[in-house]
């Protein structure tokens, strides 16, 4: 890439997809406990969906973001309503029938721990199908990076990641995939410049559990660069430039909705910065700490992510798996 494409790009929005968009509620209960009625202490909405998050993360670090993807119904309306006036942030959700599905976060205060509620998501028809695929073709026009995050909703063929990746490297725009299971093993074949797999859905991809060589394997199938999330133990990365581990200085308790979608906009940021893979890592590990410590979903602690960075994420090479 050109010095001059670089600085194309850097005058361009991210493009984030959400094909599966989500009203996401987060409740506080004291304790949780089974077959109990629970006093809330506490309940947020925010508009979510994973690239949604990704998108508010983005725009906190100073990017310009578009968000596309689908949204309906009342809920839906609520999602849409949520993104008015976010800085940064432009709208281009593709509007459909069904209604935009809702999540449920129950944070039990005195573990912390998360227990998670997803529904399944509208029924998306052929024709708004096909009519996403054209916004999406013009939005990459002006874009410099996008990044396809999250699940299917019903309707939607199981292969659609792989054609919105082919579409993008047809465009010349960089290519990040944050999904799972058989969408993620067919977008794989369309070969992303980057995943970001958790340790499950690396395990399920590859059906190996040790972390460097299912990271390795991945890469293999068809992906430029692979970081895998490992939890509060961190990434690892494997690229054509090197193989890094990153960590948080210690662990931290909180709410981990989120701190996946947070890597990713600390990956993201990092491509269209051109940053080494030790800073995009650092900064990825930093964002997603920080999100655990804030109390929703798209949200980071601003203090706690730059005393990260001030005290150092752990970056380490790796040696190759045997």
């Amino acid at each position: 890439m050109t010095q001059a494409t670089r600085a194309t790009r850097a005058t361009r929005a991210i493009l984030t997809v959400t094909l599966n968009t989500a009203l996401d509620i987060t409740y506080r209960v004291p304790r949780l406990r089974p077959h109990a009625s629970h006093r809330v202490t506490e309940v947020t909405e925010r508009s979510g969906g994973k690239g949604l998050n990704v998108a508010r993360v983005l725009a906190a670090l100073g990017h310009e973001v578009t968000v596309t993807g689908f949204a309906g119904g009342s809920t839906g309306d609520v999602v849409r309503e949520g993104l008015t006036g976010v800085p940064g942030v432009t709208d281009a959700l593709v509007p459909v029938a069904g209604a935009t599905r809702r999540t449920v976060a129950v944070v039990d205060e005195h573990t912390g721990d998360t227990t998670q509620l997803n529904e399944p998501g509208p029924a998306v028809a052929p024709a708004e199908w096909n009519a996403f695929q054209d916004v999406y073709e013009d939005l990459l026009a002006g874009a410099c990076a996008v990044a396809l995050c999250g699940s299917l909703p019903p309707g939607v063929p199981v292969g659609a990641y792989a054609g919105l990746v082919r579409t993008a490297r047809a465009a010349g725009v960089p290519v990040l995939l944050d999904t799972g299971g058989e969408p993620l093993r067919r977008g794989l074949a369309a070969r992303p410049d980057l995943i970001k797999p958790n340790a499950d859905e690396l395990a399920e991809l590859t059906g190996s559990h040790e972390p460097l060589r299912a990271t390795q394997d991945a890469r293999r199938r068809g992906a430029r660069s692979v970081v895998a999330s490992l939890g509060a133990e961190g990434l690892l990365a494997v690229t054509p430039e090197g193989r890094w581990r990153a960590a948080p200085p210690a662990r931290v308790h909180g709410n981990p909705t989120g701190a996946g979608d947070s890597a990713v906009a600390g990956l993201l940021s990092g491509l269209v910065e051109n940053l080494p893979w030790p800073d995009r890592l650092a900064r990825a590990v930093a964002l997603s700490t920080a999100t655990v410590l804030a109390p929703v979903a798209g949200e980071f602690d601003r203090a706690a992510y730059e005393d990260l960075l001030g005290r150092g994420v752990a970056v380490t090479a790796e040696a190759d798996a045997a």
